[in-house]
């Protein structure tokens, strides 16, 4: 088998692997317009958070505004791939809707469902979010939430991540190479 038809194969199952994982979790999303059903889990992601790890509580309360991701879909198999839908909060009220992609290459295998947050520590922070801006490079650091956790948790650059595993096996664990896209939520 020729390399360029190999990596074409690893292309098609990355695919479809991103794809299952992605459309298992959101299969529900709407298109265009709020989307009552992602706010519901995204405050059910933010109890089982606080649930995983009450000290997380600290972060929400004095945050300047945070992104909910309850489900994210990542698989790979040397190239990987990951797409996720959130909503974006300030002062503690959702104004709008984020997607998530990533595209890592490395040595990777598996595919894995998380949920992620984002806090961002001031108006700076959130705006770069909003407009695009913010991008994660190389490895940035994101704390697994296990109850005390939170005391692992620190802002770089104005942006704080925790992960919580739900479901898949992953041989590498990172947020590097994340892009966002925000939408608010009166359009």
């Amino acid at each position: 088998m020729t390399t360029k038809k190999a990596r074409g194969l690893i292309l098609k199952f990355l695919g479809l692997t991103v794809f299952f994982l992605y459309t298992g979790s959101y299969a529900q999303e709407q298109i265009g317009g709020w989307d009552p059903e992602l706010e519901a889990k995204a405050m059910e992601t933010i109890a089982l958070f606080k649930e995983k790890d009450p000290g997380l509580e600290r972060f929400f309360k004095e945050a300047y505004g945070y992104a909910v991701f309850p489900g994210v879909g990542k698989g790979a198999v040397g190239v990987g791939g990951a797409h996720g839908s959130g909503v974006v909060f300030e002062a503690g009220e959702p104004i709008g809707k984020a997607t998530m992609t990533q595209i890592t290459v490395g040595f990777q295998f598996g595919g894995q469902a998380y949920s992620e947050l984002i806090f961002f520590e001031d108006e700076k922070a959130m705006k770069r979010f909003k407009r695009g801006k913010l991008k994660f490079a190389g490895q940035v650091s994101a704390v697994a939430v296990t109850l005390g956790a939170s005391a692992d948790v620190a802002y770089q650059n104005g942006v704080a991540v925790v992960t919580m595993g739900k479901a898949g096996l992953m041989y590498e664990a990172s947020v590097g190479g994340q892009k966002f896209k925000f939408r608010p939520k009166n359009e």
